[in-house]
């Protein structure tokens, strides 16, 4: 009995061996390799799982790491480059700003907002000179509480009081001055009424008078307005300030100037892209 049944166990194993082989031969091999590699891939996926591995490829983990090297390695370059070139590049955006053209003779001289001493000496030279024979002093909208100040009995100087005070001063005839009839904030507004002053009064050139810092702002403002005008432009950044291209970084009053005004060139030259 014993006997009986260990052969039909061998028979049995040798049945499931046949059919095996049989199945093989009728699926053909390349089906048969598919399944084995599968078996293979499925048999690393649970070792790694149980190991705590992750399953997707190694070279991934370090991906990220790679960029985040490169990215510190390109800081620390850029920035020995810009420490060792510091002067040169803060120079160089000085020279930018400050924007100078040769002078001729002119028909009027325009004052820009702002700075009436550093303007009204630099027009006085100018006018001095015979470049011009009229200077164009803008009005600035009054302070707040200028109104109280009055009422109380109180004076304030306005800008454009300061600018008629200093030329007359330095020996600039009243004659020679042509006061703004607006109210304005900016070198934007002043540019546009000064547009309806030249265009009604003849002018063919002018000499724009303005702080160091935003003679390029300044150039760009007028350039813009007048686009399209026969009108000759020239900037005339005032010598007269401590401004410098090459030291302006130097003091923190003229640092801050400067960032604020590279700020404004660049959105003005962004807006009038459209």
């Amino acid at each position: 009995m014993k006997v009986s049944l260990s052969g039909l166990k061998m028979k049995k194993d040798g049945d499931n061996k046949d059919d095996a082989s049989l199945l093989s031969e009728w699926i053909g091999p390349q089906v048969a390799k598919e399944q084995t590699r599968t078996d293979d891939f499925n048999e690393k996926r649970e070792t790694e799982f149980q190991d705590g591995r992750p399953i997707e490829p190694e070279s991934r983990r370090f991906k990220g790491q790679s960029i985040v090297k490169w990215f510190i390695f390109i800081l620390f370059i850029g920035y020995m480059v810009i420490s060792y070139y510091r002067v040169p590049l803060l120079t160089a955006l000085g020279n930018y700003l400050i924007l100078e053209h040769p002078l001729t003779k002119a028909d009027l001289i325009v004052c820009t907002p702002g700075s009436p001493l550093e303007q009204s000496l630099m027009a006085a030279e100018l006018y001095k000179r015979g470049l011009a024979p009229r200077i164009f002093i803008p009005q600035e909208t009054p302070p707040a509480g200028i109104e109280i100040l009055k009422r109380q009995g109180g004076l304030y100087p306005e800008e454009s009081e300061l600018f008629i005070t200093t030329l007359k001063s330095l020996k600039v005839p009243e004659s020679a001055f042509m006061m703004g009839n607006i109210a304005v904030d900016s070198i934007q507004e002043e540019a546009e009424e000064v547009r309806e002053v030249i265009m009604g009064g003849g002018f063919r050139s002018m000499i724009i008078v303005t702080s160091p810092a935003r003679a390029r702002r300044a150039y760009l403002i007028f350039e813009k307005v007048f686009d399209g005008e026969k009108l000759e432009i020239m900037i005339s950044p005032s010598h007269y300030s401590d401004l410098k291209a090459d030291n302006w970084w130097t003091r923190d009053k003229y640092l801050n100037e400067v960032v604020f005004e590279c700020q404004k060139v660049l959105y003005h030259t962004i807006k009038n892209l459209w």
